[in-house]
């Protein structure tokens, strides 16, 4: 497709556009058998895998969205097709009206990616020396190189590791290293693909905010994969969810709860260890007086709730907050088996 069928064919406005993509891998089957050897030599069986499947979704630019599924949904193969390291068997991508396969250069200058088990970062050398290399590999403005460096340093706290071996980094250190390697070039789009990985609470929070920042007030364009969905819910307004390689879910993450019938946890506190009997409730935990129930509030509403909660003696306390989206995620997960 040619730059100007690119452009007439997805919105200028778009970030990111798949129309009709599909994606296939072949596996060579062997058998390691006496006939199987030969059968191998003489007619090789292949298996062909369909990673993803007329996939078609369009992001906004300055959207920050999730991008989740179970394990083997196609996940990481839409991250590589979006930066051009692999290409779609059918369909057409775009990206900031670039397509990732015939302007990957161009398209490279403007995107960041980030794999959470992999770095970019020199192994033996200081972290200054990859961002110098970058710099220069890169091309990137010495004005715009400084500028960006003392951002970074200053809002990932990297200042005392510039000048320590990539090695010797935490893993939480060098996904902040990686994260201010990625922006030197100020990208308008990131690409992150479990980039809270195996980080402690700490390090999640400093990448979390720092990600909702730039988003919110630089207006870079986000996609970000994870296990961690109270992380996703937390950093995006929106989630695509991919199933056997197909888009299953488009919206907010109120919307995918009511997939599962709007789930709600109360907690009740009560005296004297007095516990209340709760129709349509599954309890949860007791103890101390403190009692947690789970909730369908499609079947009972938070009028019949209370209704009911006020009708119970020695009631001191209630609460209402929202299931956890783990919970919400696996419901889903299990009902797409």
């Amino acid at each position: 497709m040619s730059e100007k069928a690119l452009t007439d064919t997805f919105p200028t406005a778009s970030a990111v556009s798949l129309f009709n993509v599909t994606k296939n891998f072949t596996q060579w089957q062997r058998d390691n058998s006496g006939k199987g050897i030969l059968r191998n030599l003489i007619k090789p069986e292949k298996k062909v895998i369909a990673a993803l499947s007329d996939v078609a979704f369009d992001i906004g630019k300055g959207e920050f969205v999730a991008y989740a599924g179970p394990n083997g949904a196609g996940k990481s193969t839409t991250m590589k097709l979006l930066s051009g390291m692999l290409l779609p068997t059918s369909g057409e991508i775009s990206v900031l009206s670039m397509s990732p396969q015939k302007q990957r250069r161009e398209l490279m200058s403007k995107l960041g990616v980030l794999f959470g088990n992999r770095t970019e970062l020199w192994w033996d050398h200081p972290v200054i020396q990859s961002f110098e290399w970058k710099k220069v590999v890169w091309n990137i403005p010495e004005p715009l190189y400084r500028k960006n460096l003392a951002m970074m340093t200053e809002l990932l706290d990297i200042g005392g590791l510039l000048k320590t071996f990539a090695r010797e980094l935490s893993l939480g250190q060098r996904m902040r290293a990686d994260l201010a390697m990625m922006l030197l070039h100020s990208p308008e789009i990131i690409l992150l693909d479990e980039p809270t990985l195996g980080l402690d609470v700490v390090a999640k929070r400093q990448m979390i905010d720092f990600l909702k920042k730039i988003n919110r007030e630089d207006g870079v364009t986000i996609i970000v994969t994870s296990h961690d969905m109270d992380d996703l819910e937390e950093m995006a307004q929106r989630i695509l969810m991919i199933a056997d390689g197909k888009i299953a879910y488009d919206g907010d993450f109120d919307g995918l709860r009511k997939i599962t019938g709007n789930l709600t946890r109360v907690v009740v506190t009560t005296e004297n260890g007095f516990r209340p009997a709760l129709q349509n409730a599954a309890l949860l935990s007791s103890e101390n007086g403190v009692h947690e129930f789970e909730i369908d509030l499609a079947q009972t509403p938070i009028k019949t709730l209370m209704r009911l909660l006020s009708e119970f003696d020695g009631v001191c306390d209630v609460e209402i907050k929202k299931a956890p989206i783990e919970q919400v995620i696996a419901s889903v997960y299990s009902s797409w088996k």
